[in-house]
């Protein structure tokens, strides 16, 4: 175990980096989907998605969105790293050991030097198992926050974000009370 982390998680991050650069690529407010089954390793006693293990599948749906965007190769380019500043998530039913589901990440906005990503995790029958939101900033080496507006000009996109999902405005709102 690495600082409490099954030792196949460390593996799974490079191989979906790695992977993502021989995905089509998607424009950063498109959505990208990763086709996955339910690891006994995902599963807490009730053999089931632990619901903190979401939280690294999330990880690995924004590496795989990032990476097809091209902001990952510039990340590494300009030895910038993402840090997560906080979720929220809302599960509606339960992933089972060995169920596939699809994870669908997509940039939704962006406001105050954060990026924000919706991310759903989808039954194969098409019920909703999951959906949370995420809030990831971008530190330069020098730990200092990379606004969105600097590395979405690098890729072309218009500096002004789409307007934010009610639920996420709502979500954001809270924190603050």
């Amino acid at each position: 175990m690495i600082a409490g982390m099954p030792l196949v998680l460390p593996f799974r991050f490079p191989l979906t980096a790695w992977r993502a650069k021989r995905r089509s690529p998607v424009d950063m407010l498109e959505e990208s989907t990763l086709q996955m089954r339910v690891q006994l390793l995902d599963c807490d006693y009730n053999f089931h998605v632990n619901n903190g293990r979401y939280l690294s599948l999330m990880d690995l749906g924004r590496t795989d969105h990032i990476g097809r965007t091209g902001l990952l190769g510039m990340m590494r380019e300009k030895k910038w790293h993402p840090v997560a500043g906080g979720v929220t998530i809302r599960f509606r039913r339960e992933l089972r050991y060995r169920t596939s589901y699809t994870l669908r990440t997509r940039c939704v906005g962006w406001a105050d030097g954060w990026w924000f990503f919706e991310q759903v995790f989808e039954r194969a029958n098409g019920d909703l198992a999951a959906r949370a939101y995420a809030k990831v900033a971008v530190l330069g080496p020098d730990r200092e926050r990379v606004t969105p507006a600097t590395h979405g000009a690098e890729l072309g996109m218009d500096p002004v974000s789409p307007e934010l999902p009610d639920s996420l405005q709502s979500w954001l709102r809270s924190e603050h009370g």
